[in-house]
């Protein structure tokens, strides 16, 4: 019956406590270093802050079932969450491919941390899936974060299969509300709950899903030994926000719609990007493989002035790095060192009625 859900019911039921007489609808969060512990020693209770916690559990098993896996882990950030599973999956000599047009920090952590150990390959998303006929770890990034390129999920499975190369996803634009890379035949995601998930631009948090057990039981190994745990209180926010995630999705994937097809009819806009806009590159796979399509859309604008004057003049657009949050915002990606050009902004739609946010787009762009 669950399958047939949408995304709003799917959300509210995933954070959802089971339903004991005299039990909480909302539990609160147990903030907790140390625990009682019976004279039997038994590993599976819960003992100390590190390892175990009980609102962790009920975080992990919401994120278990929207992104349809077998266990669900959290962690402190995004960042620590793909970090993590790099090291438990990457070994000396493992040939490993990231992401050439994703998130900069990835490749920064591969080439600076785990070259060394072995091969590291940058690819595109128009090259990952011939980098996976020779690699081990697949690391894939879709919609790509700028640019928002599109990977042909199901076909890239197939290859790493073939391989028998493990693949791993992050899904942190698309969320598990908008892209299943589990059932697309992905062994692992990971997404940044700091984004659309918690929403609010109040903390950081990540997680990693997976289909295989062992394979989640080496990352919590990793995480157990590491440290790079989600707090308890920051895990209580993650798991309050999710119950509105549907709703707040689905608003921000309205109005990144509307922002592209305002954005692409105007002449001040040199280009624009959105894997919902029927005539981009990415839109046949994007409407294959992918639910919703997001709440980013891409610019470019004739400089970094253009893109400073478009915040200057609007009156709901923010400049904030980050996406995913109530507010909208401007990112002007080359200040991080991104490969774009100095025009180049990434636009994270936020809740505001879509009419309102258009009408300040066009008066903002003169």
């Amino acid at each position: 019956m669950s399958g047939v859900y949408g995304d709003s019911t799917r959300s509210v039921k995933a954070v959802g406590s089971e339903a004991l007489p005299g039990s909480p609808v909302a539990p609160p969060p147990v903030p907790a270093a140390a625990y009682h512990i019976p004279p039997s020693e038994d590993d599976s209770l819960d003992s100390y802050g590190r390892y175990h916690n009980p609102t962790w559990r009920q975080l992990e098993s919401a994120l278990t079932e929207l992104e349809g896996a077998v266990a669900a882990l959290t962690f402190a950030s995004g960042m620590a969450a793909i970090t993590s599973t790099l090291r438990a999956l990457v070994k000396p000599r493992t040939t490993l491919v990231v992401p050439a047009d994703g998130y900069y920090q990835v490749r920064r952590y591969a080439t600076e941390y785990l070259a060394p150990q072995g091969t590291v390959i940058e690819a595109r998303c128009a090259d990952i899936i011939d980098a996976a006929s020779r690699a081990d770890v697949v690391l894939a990034e879709t919609p790509s974060n700028p640019g928002l390129d599109v990977v042909d999920l199901h076909a890239l499975a197939m290859a790493c299969r073939n391989r028998g190369a493990t693949l791993i996803v992050d899904n942190t634009t698309a969320t598990p509300l908008g892209q299943q890379p589990l059932s697309l035949g992905a062994d692992l995601v990971v997404g940044s709950g700091t984004k659309t998930l918690s929403g609010h631009h109040d903390l950081l948090a990540g997680y990693v899903a997976g289909s295989h057990p062992d394979q989640m039981a080496a990352i919590e190994n990793e995480r157990r030994l590491a440290g790079a745990i989600l707090g308890t209180f920051e895990a209580w926010l993650v798991l309050r926000s999710m119950g509105t995630a549907g709703l707040r999705f689905e608003r921000q994937c309205q109005n990144a719609l509307a922002m592209a097809l305002t954005l692409r009819a105007h002449p001040a806009v040199r280009s624009v990007r959105y894997p919902g806009l029927t005539e981009d590159p990415s839109y046949e796979v994007a409407n294959r493989q992918m639910k919703r399509f997001g709440g980013i859309v891409a610019i470019e604008l004739a400089d970094a002035a253009a893109v400073h004057a478009l915040v200057q003049k609007s009156n709901l657009l923010i400049s904030s790095t980050s996406f995913g949050g109530i507010h909208s915002s401007v990112d002007r990606r080359a200040r991080w060192g991104d490969p774009v050009g100095e025009g180049f902004a990434r636009i994270s739609a936020g809740i505001e009625d879509t009419d309102d946010l258009v009408a300040d787009l066009e008066q903002a762009l003169g």
